[in-house]
């Protein structure tokens, strides 16, 4: 028993217990060493007795610590003390997403992204170290009071599972978030995390499970059989595109999910542009369900017993899902023995016809080897394939890469060298490049100077056109005021961007020097398309309708829907000199006229 003030392993000092769970105790602990608030983590009883486990978990929990993602909780250090297994890890003041979802319910829209966002990009970088986390779930995400998001519980996640399917051949992770694959015994991959940050996902919109019944192999069952009740039909106002969003990652099939967490981060980004908030709803390319899962489905139904719902959430409540598929199993390879020995007759009779009828037939559709078409161009990819006898799939899928050239094949599926029959359908994955250059906001920039950096440094394509300015509104020469791609947006190598300048004709003459007359004033603005304001001033200095002063100095830009004001000489009215006052008289009291 861990108690306030022990030491383990005469370093972590105990402060108070902050949580307790199926598999570990959670204590807010002092390094000693570091002087430093850590969080540590002690199994409990029944697993610290385990000796294969508790190999597994710390193996796995070493590997899980060479995670270093700011939504990933750091994990420190892994020990054994006085036969209490531990791990350290990060400290985070902050709540759990399950205990913000429980005191607030949904949560906004931009808040629900904002969350995906940080989850999917954690995730991301796990599946870039080939760790899988396999128990996914609010409980599982630390939320601190600047909305940055934690993941946490990635050693024991995975040291679970490890130990489970080695044993029985069953699964783990609460069965509210469980992927189908996970809960038919079938194994992990990334896909499953997809799974479940899906339904988290949609968790945090309706602030609802999408599954519930009276006992976990209900639960896991509709999760293996039952499509996701509609976003949309609780809460209209969610676009069509988020919905979409939640459909791909929460497909019974893994084939019909993202291929990673990458993929879904990066719809993430776009489900609120303005071309995709009217999308059409995601289609399944892929059947959801095979025949092996519906007999599994069956058979579990056959079995299950009703029980009063409980809101249990930990990892123990997929051991009845287990245990009866296992049953199950059982009594299937009784009857497979009787199927079997009835069906020999008929098998022996289906060989013998194969060998003069059947065979000939096969063996005309040779096997061959997918040729490594990886760096080739997607034509010259499609080609090759072609030339080999493939079909090739024309939606190429597009993928992110560090080191193959954008426009470039990455891989295909199935793989290079592989064989199979020829005609199969080849899918190839086209490189997007390496993410460069994420866009700023270039008005008021000179476009000369833009330009220059990103087609030389960051080695975009860059189009300068000339756009109608602000009316009423002065520009500078090359002066930037607006852009093609929006501010945030993240570009490759070679991807195009246009920036849009002031548009300036020329620039304006000197009118008075010139002795232009109103009448070319007026053609001037016409062609121009600039609004023209006159003023008359009395004067016999100047030729009545000429140009004695303009608004707009002598060569500056012309910029079009700006105003110019001139004033026209007037002739003086009769008696009035050249500044329109009466001539002086012989009366003296004209003396004393202004």
């Amino acid at each position: 028993m861990i108690i306030k003030g022990q030491k383990i392993s005469d370093r972590y000092e105990i402060i108070r217990s902050i949580g307790e769970g199926g598999m570990a105790n959670v204590y807010l602990a002092h390094d000693i060493i570091l002087d430093r608030d850590v969080a540590i983590k002690v199994l409990r009883g029944d697993l610290a007795n385990d000796e294969k486990f508790v190999r597994r978990f710390q193996r796995e929990a070493l590997a899980a610590s060479s995670l270093s993602h700011p939504n990933i909780v750091e994990m420190y250090d892994v020990g054994e003390d006085n036969g209490n297994y531990y791990i350290v890890m990060e400290y985070v003041d902050g709540k759990t997403l399950k205990q913000v979802i429980k005191k607030r319910g949904s949560l906004t829209l931009s808040e629900a992204i904002d969350i995906m966002l940080q989850l999917t990009d954690g995730i991301s970088h796990a599946h870039d170290s080939y760790i899988i986390h396999r128990d996914l779930k609010p409980q599982n995400i630390l939320i601190k009071d600047d909305g940055t998001i934690k993941i946490t519980d990635f050693g024991i996640a995975m040291a679970m599972n490890s130990t489970q399917l080695t044993q029985t051949n069953s699964v783990m992770g609460s069965v509210h978030y469980l992927p189908p694959e996970q809960a038919s015994g079938k194994g992990s991959t990334i896909r499953s995390d997809i799974y479940s940050m899906g339904i988290l996902f949609y968790e945090i919109l309706t602030g609802k499970l999408p599954f519930k019944g009276e006992n976990a192999v209900e639960i896991a069952l509709k999760h293996m059989r039952d499509p996701l009740p509609s976003v949309r039909s609780q809460n209209p106002a969610i676009p069509q595109s988020i919905e979409n969003i939640i459909l791909k990652a929460t497909a019974k099939n893994p084939k019909n999910r993202y291929h990673d967490a990458k993929e879904m981060h990066e719809d993430l980004l776009t489900a609120l542009n303005e071309d995709r908030v009217n999308e059409p709803k995601y289609v399944y390319p892929y059947p959801e369900h095979d025949q092996d899962d519906s007999k599994v489905v069956v058979a579990i139904k056959k079995k299950q017993e009703s029980k009063p719902e409980k809101e249990k959430e930990d990892e123990d409540s997929t051991e009845e899902i287990v245990r009866q598929i296992e049953e199950d199993e059982t009594i299937k390879k009784t009857n497979r023995w009787i199927w079997i020995l009835s069906a020999v007759l008929a098998f022996i009779i289906v060989i013998v016809a194969a060998i003069f009828l059947i065979i000939p037939a096969v063996t005309a559709i040779p096997d061959v080897v997918v040729p490594d078409v990886a760096g080739y161009s997607v034509i010259d990819a499609e080609n090759a394939l072609k030339n080999a006898g493939f079909e090739v799939n024309v939606q190429t899928q597009k993928e992110e890469s560090e080191t193959v050239e954008k426009g470039k094949v990455i891989r295909t599926d199935p793989v290079a060298g592989r064989s199979i029959k020829k005609g199969s359908l080849i899918t190839l994955y086209e490189s997007l490049g390496k993410e460069i250059y994420v866009v700023e906001d270039y008005a008021g920039k000179n476009s000369i100077e833009v330009k220059t950096l990103l087609e030389n440094v960051y080695h975009l394509s860059v189009k300068v056109e000339e756009k109608d300015g602000e009316a009423g509104k002065e520009y500078s020469q090359d002066e930037i005021i607006g852009q093609s791609v929006k501010v945030g947006t993240k570009l490759s190598e070679g991807d195009e961007i246009v920036l849009y300048v002031a548009k300036i004709y020329d620039s304006y003459p000197n009118m008075v020097e010139d002795g232009w007359m109103l009448e070319d004033v007026q053609s001037f603005c016409n062609q121009y398309n600039i609004t023209l304001t006159v003023d008359y001033e009395q004067t016999s200095q100047y030729t009545p309708g000429m140009v004695i002063s303009q608004s707009r100095a002598p060569k500056t830009p012309i910029v079009s829907g700006t105003t110019l004001k001139v004033t026209i000489a007037q002739e003086p009215s009769s008696g009035d000199d050249d500044t329109g006052r009466p001539p002086a008289t012989d009366d003296p009291a004209s003396d004393l006229l202004p």
